[in-house]
């Protein structure tokens, strides 16, 4: 048998429906464009986890944390971070970035975040037992607040922010979509 070789690919015809349908094949190239793995969007969490519990230590110890101003800023320094990590992995992909490939970056590092954060809680909570007050808040019903429940609260409120954030950031983030209504005259 008689080794064949790949055919090369050839531009689409002006006018023609191929334009429109590009081949599910990416085509062979030694030189392909960085991409941004997955490894990247949970360091991009990490390092957000971590800004996040740096500026947490410092309320705590300055005695502003349970001020509501606090969270809110933690929460804009999460939408900072989930925000970064889409435009990153925009920029590698050369503006190329699929909708749900934005979206699920900053999901991912909005979570890696939070978890990250709801753990230095926990180790903050341990170590400054008396500057972490919050814990000991009664909600609603009267029940105390304890760790585990604000780890999980974290954690939730981390995630819900991430989705908003990545619904709206890739409003500006996302490839267009071709037209197909428009000539290429």
């Amino acid at each position: 048998m008689v080794p064949t070789r790949p055919r090369a690919q050839l531009p689409a015809r002006k006018g023609s429906i191929a334009g429109y349908f590009p081949s599910p094949y990416p085509p062979f190239s030694m030189a392909t464009a960085p991409s941004t793995t997955p490894k990247s969007t949970f360091s991009m969490g990490i390092f957000t986890g971590v800004v996040l519990v740096a500026y947490t230590t410092v309320a705590a110890l300055l005695g502003f944390f349970d001020r509501i101003e606090a969270g809110g800023l933690d929460l804009l320094m999460l939408v900072g971070g989930t925000t970064l990590a889409i435009a990153r992995r925009s920029k590698d992909t050369n503006g190329q970035l699929s909708y749900f490939e934005g979206f699920g970056t900053g999901i991912v590092t909005a979570l890696v975040a939070s978890v990250v954060l709801g753990l230095g809680f926990i180790v903050l909570t341990v170590v400054i037992p008396h500057a972490m007050d919050l814990t000991r808040a009664r909600d609603i019903f009267g029940f105390d607040l304890s760790v585990v429940l604000a780890f999980l609260a974290i954690i939730l409120m981390g995630g819900m922010t991430g989705v908003i954030t990545s619904l709206i950031a890739m409003q500006y983030f996302k490839k267009d979509a071709p037209d197909p209504m428009k000539s290429e005259d």
